[in-house]
C-alpha cells in the first residue's frame, strides 16, 4: 500500500504530464454514472472517471492502476476491455451524432490509450453472443 506522500506524488506527476493536460480542463464532468439498454446484455449500470464533451466529440477516461499496463490495446485485460465496450456502446446511444473515444489513462505509467472502435465493437459481439 502506498504512503500517503507516494499517493500523493502519483497524482502530482499526472497532472503534470502536459500530454494529458486536456483530460484537467475544468469542464470535463467527473464520476458519471451510465445507464442503459444494450442488445444481448439488458440493462448496464456504471461509472465513468472523467467525460469531455465537445459539440463533435465524446471522450471518456477510465482510470486504471494496474501495475502492468499493456503495450498495445488488444493487450488489455478482457473484463478492463468489457467495461470499456460496455461504456463505448452506451455512449453511442447518447450521443448520436458525435466521434466517441473510449480510453484507459494508466497510472502506473501516465499513459493514456484510445481503445480502437473495432476491438470496443469486436469486445461487445463478444458479450452479446456469450
Amino acid at each position: 500500500m502506498p504512503t500517503d506522500t507516494a499517493l500523493t506524488d502519483s497524482v502530482i506527476r499526472l497532472l503534470d504530464q502536459p500530454a494529458l493536460a486536456h483530460l484537467w480542463t475544468d469542464d470535463a464532468l467527473t464520476e458519471v454514472p451510465v445507464t442503459a439498454d444494450l442488445p444481448g446484455l439488458g440493462r448496464i449500470h456504471g461509472t465513468i472517471d472523467r467525460l469531455i464533451l465537445t459539440p463533435t466529440t465524446v471522450l471518456a477516461v477510465d482510470y486504471k492502476t494496474n501495475r502492468i499496463v499493456p503495450d498495445q490495446p488488444a493487450q488489455t485485460p478482457l473484463g478492463v476491455l468489457r467495461q470499456q465496450a460496455v461504456y463505448h456502446a452506451a455512449l453511442r446511444q447518447v450521443f448520436q451524432n458525435r466521434q466517441i473515444t473510449v480510453a484507459i489513462l494508466w497510472t502506473a505509467t501516465a499513459q493514456l490509450m484510445d481503445l480502437p472502435e473495432t476491438l470496443l465493437h469486436e469486445t461487445m459481439t463478444g458479450l452479446a453472443t456469450a
